[in-house]
Parts: structure tokens; sequence; C-alpha cells
């Protein structure tokens, strides 16, 4: 009969290893273009991807949070109006608190489910659930 220590030793080895790294998340920065009387965000796709997120989803939320008409055009995001690019960066991290990181354990490693209508974060590192808006 084997020691509580070995048996202990043995399931942390079965465990899959944590990763240690001390990198912390950094939300994306908008590579901000005025063309005329519209605002583009250039890397719009890039910032998607990173965030895990679709755009459609994304571009909504600009719209709607910086009041102006938002179109995808390719891998851009076309706001029709002139914003500057502390307003751009203050609502992409209003959405990134809102619908990317974990209200509990504070990662970015979550994803959207969609129940009935109700948007719901789901944490992948600790499992938590809390609505998102």
């Amino acid at each position: 009969m084997e020691s509580y220590e070995d048996l202990l030793k043995r399931a942390r080895a079965a465990l899959p290893e944590k990763t240690l790294s001390n990198e912390r998340f950094e939300p994306p920065v908008a590579e901000i273009m005025m063309q005329g009387n519209k605002t583009l965000i250039r890397n719009f796709d890039a910032i998607c991807q990173k965030l895990r997120r679709e755009p459609a989803l994304l571009s909504k939320y600009m719209g709607r949070e910086l009041a102006v008409p938002a179109t995808l055009d390719g891998g851009k995001l076309v706001l029709h109006g002139k914003k500057y690019e502390r307003q751009i960066s203050e609502k992409l991290g209003n959405f990134i608190s809102a619908f990317v990181i974990c209200k509990e354990c504070k990662r970015p490693d979550t994803k959207l489910v969609e129940s009935g209508g109700v948007r719901t974060l789901v944490c992948e590192a600790c499992g938590a659930r809390a609505p998102a808006r």
C-alpha cells in the first residue's frame, strides 16, 4: 500500500503542466487613421483575433458606444465620424472588461456562449460563468 505522499506525488505528476510564465495579457492597440470625416481602425481584424471575439460583435459595440455608424471593410473597421485614439482606446478597454476578462480570475481565457438570447462569459481557466451585457 502506497503512502499518502507517494499518492500525492503521482497525482501531481499526472496533472497538466501549468504555465508559469509571468506574461500578462496586453490589450491590443488600435491603429487609427483619419480619412476625411471617417476614422479607420486598420488592424481591426488582428484585434478581434487577439480577443477571440467575432468582428460583428466588436463593431456593433464600438458603433453604439461611440455613437456613430460602423461598417466592416475587409480587415478594417470604418467609423463614420471623427473619433480620436483616446476615445477608441477607452471604448476598447471597456469592451475587454465587459466581454473578454473573467470576472473571477481576471484572465482573458474566456468564450461567449449564447443560449436563450442571454450571453454568458465562460472562463476556460477557472470555469466561472458570468452574464455579459
